[in-house]
C-alpha cells in the first residue's frame, strides 16, 4: 500500500487578509461628510451617515424583511389609491439635515411635500417606519437606536409621524408630532388595528403585518 502524501498548497502573501490599506483611502470616523458619504460606491448594506461618522446597519433577516415588504405593500396601495403622495422602501437615503442622512424601512411623502424628493435621496419625509432588528449572536439588534437616536432624530427634522413596528412582540407603535415632540397615538397587538393620524382613514390589521404565511 503506497503512502498517503499531504501536500501545500501554495499561498500568495497576504491572501485571505483584508486590505487595511483601503480604509486610509476614505476619512476616519467623526470626520465623514456629506460629500464623503454622497461619492461611496454602491453596496447592498444599508449604510447612514451621522454626526461625521458611517453607519454601517445589520444584514436585514428573512422575518424583518417580509414585515417591511407587507407593510409597505398595504400603506403603498392605500396612498396611491387615494393621491395621497409616494411611499418608499429602503435602500434610499434621506436627509434629514445637512450632514444627517438615515435610511429607514419605510417612508412617506405627501403630495404637499413632493418637492422634497430627489433622485439620489429624498428630504425629511411626513412618515417614517422603522422595523426593529432583534439581537442575535451576529448582531447587537437595532432596537436601541430605533428607540434612542433616530427617536430624536426624526423628532429634531420635524418628521410628523413615526412607527415602529415590533417582530418580535408583534407590536405596532405609531407616534405624532405635537408641539415639537413625539405624542404616542397608540399601540396596538396582533387581534387590533393600527391607524394613522396624517394618512387620513388609514388603517392595518396587526395580523396581517406579521402573519408567518
Amino acid at each position: 500500500m503506497g503512502k498517503t502524501v499531504k501536500t501545500k498548497t501554495k499561498q500568495r502573501p497576504n491572501e485571505g487578509t483584508l486590505t487595511y490599506e483601503v480604509a486610509e483611502l476614505f476619512p476616519r470616523q467623526g470626520e465623514w461628510t456629506e460629500a464623503d458619504y454622497l461619492s461611496l460606491p454602491e453596496t447592498n448594506r444599508l449604510v447612514e451617515l451621522s454626526d461625521g461618522r458611517l453607519v454601517v446597519l445589520p444584514m436585514p433577516t428573512t422575518r424583518h424583511q417580509r414585515v417591511v415588504g407587507r407593510l409597505f405593500r398595504i400603506m403603498s396601495d392605500y396612498v396611491e389609491r387615494h393621491g395621497l403622495g409616494e411611499v418608499a422602501i429602503a435602500p434610499l437615503r434621506v436627509r434629514l439635515w445637512p450632514g444627517k442622512f438615515r435610511e429607514p424601512d419605510i417612508i412617506f411623502m405627501s403630495v404637499e411635500h413632493s418637492d422634497r424628493i430627489g433622485e439620489d435621496y429624498w428630504g425629511v419625509p411626513d412618515l417614517v417606519v422603522e422595523v426593529i432588528s432583534p439581537r442575535t449572536e451576529r448582531s447587537s439588534g437595532t432596537e436601541h437606536i430605533d428607540r434612542g437616536e433616530k427617536f430624536e432624530d426624526y423628532r429634531k427634522a420635524g418628521v410628523s409621524e413615526y412607527w415602529l413596528v415590533d417582530p418580535e412582540d408583534e407590536t405596532i407603535e405609531v407616534y405624532v408630532l405635537r408641539h415639537g415632540a413625539y405624542h404616542l397615538l397608540g399601540k396596538w397587538k396582533k387581534g387590533e388595528i393600527a391607524h394613522s393620524e396624517i394618512l387620513k382613514g388609514f388603517s392595518v390589521p396587526v395580523d396581517a403585518v406579521f402573519s408567518k404565511q
